[in-house]
């Protein structure tokens, strides 16, 4: 017997996702949950396997949660990982082996650089079930236009063009907007080889100096080819490896002025990780290390052993019921950041 409907998504994953979901359709995250610990030397830190998604839809079956979809964000946020064609394919298989709905998020599509390929969704050769296959892309990020609020739903299913059309009344794109954004677009030949060729060379060209600079205080990244942020590893200047420890931590980031997200707000189970935004001047990515060197080398006190396996961190389902369970995590708590940590804004 089914109470209530869910859409699997890996963690971690961008919160804002959860209070969107939940204000529409009511629906409720079903977490596959991703872990630092690499298994064997053919993996890497939180990798996705469709053996993960396949044990997080049995438990939610078995918690009286009907799946109904799965979402992925690819280039990651805040892992910043592209998945690979074969893995998309995968996915694309279990979705439909369960009549699922799958919706790629690809908001970071153009904003990928060095030598890793992006495959679209929309660039493979065939999908399982079209009319179950939904793409969605903005102009805020690979624009840089977070202020405009455009987005694109690209979809076969007639359904949910129509359901979409009726919210859209409200809150649509005004034409001006419109006008010169198809402007924008029509300049190919300016975005192919002017636009963003230069944004991905300024891109790689920050991301290279932040993880030099991390590197020197003694952070290591996951460092990724896509995104403007890099998900980065301060679990050894944790007190405990507890939530509790990452918000402390991050309350004295935020009094150095410096505003970085904790891994808390995008539902990762381990405490420690954060996710920082590259996409800057240069100048201030390295006041950026500069302040985090004075914090993390000369003010804080020595720093506690790590723990980074799934085990050892069965301490922190007791800070705050976020992730107390892999299933039922509380909607509300986890809009754009979480209630506990103040409304934390994820961008």
């Amino acid at each position: 017997m089914f109470f209530i409907d869910g859409y699997l998504i890996p963690t971690p994953y961008y919160g804002g996702i959860n209070s969107k979901t939940w204000l529409y359709g009511g629906m409720q995250p079903v977490h596959v949950p991703l872990f630092s610990e690499v298994a064997d030397k053919g993996s890497q830190p939180f990798q996705l396997t469709v053996e993960k998604l396949e044990a997080a839809y049995q438990g939610a079956r078995e918690k009286g949660i009907r799946v109904r979809a799965l979402i992925l964000i690819n280039p990651h946020n805040p892992l910043g990982d592209i998945y690979p064609a074969q893995l998309l394919t995968e996915c694309l298989e279990f979705a439909h082996r369960y009549e699922l709905h799958i919706i790629m998020d690809e908001i970071y599509m153009l904003s990928v650089y060095g030598d890793t390929t992006f495959t679209s969704i929309l660039s493979l050769k065939s999908l399982p079930d079209p009319d179950r296959t939904h793409f969605m892309w903005g102009f805020s990020k690979d624009f840089g236009m977070c202020g405009i609020r455009v987005g694109i739903l690209y979809t076969r299913n007639h359904y949910i063009r129509k359901a979409v059309n009726q919210l859209v009344v409200f809150h649509g794109c005004s034409g001006p907007v419109q006008h010169v954004l198809q402007q924008i677009l029509k300049d190919r030949d300016w975005l192919d080889n002017v636009f963003f060729p230069i944004s991905k060379k300024r891109l790689k060209e920050a991301q290279n100096i932040l993880v030099d600079g991390l590197a020197e205080v003694g952070i290591p990244v996951l460092k990724s080819s896509g995104g403007l942020y890099v998900w980065a590893d301060f679990r050894k200047f944790l007190k405990t490896q507890t939530f509790e420890a990452e918000i402390n931590l991050w309350m004295k980031i935020l009094d150095e002025k410096l505003l970085i997200s904790p891994g808390k707000a995008f539902c990762c189970y381990e405490p420690g990780w954060f996710r920082v935004v590259f996409s800057d001047s240069v100048d201030k990515i390295i006041l950026c290390i500069q302040r985090l060197q004075q914090l993390l080398c000369d003010k804080m006190d020595e720093p506690v052993t790590l723990c980074s396996c799934p085990e050892g961190n069965k301490c922190t389902e007791s800070d705050d019921n976020v992730s107390a369970n892999v299933i039922n995590i509380p909607v509300d708590d986890v809009s754009e950041g979480y209630s506990q940590l103040k409304k934390i804004a994820v961008f």
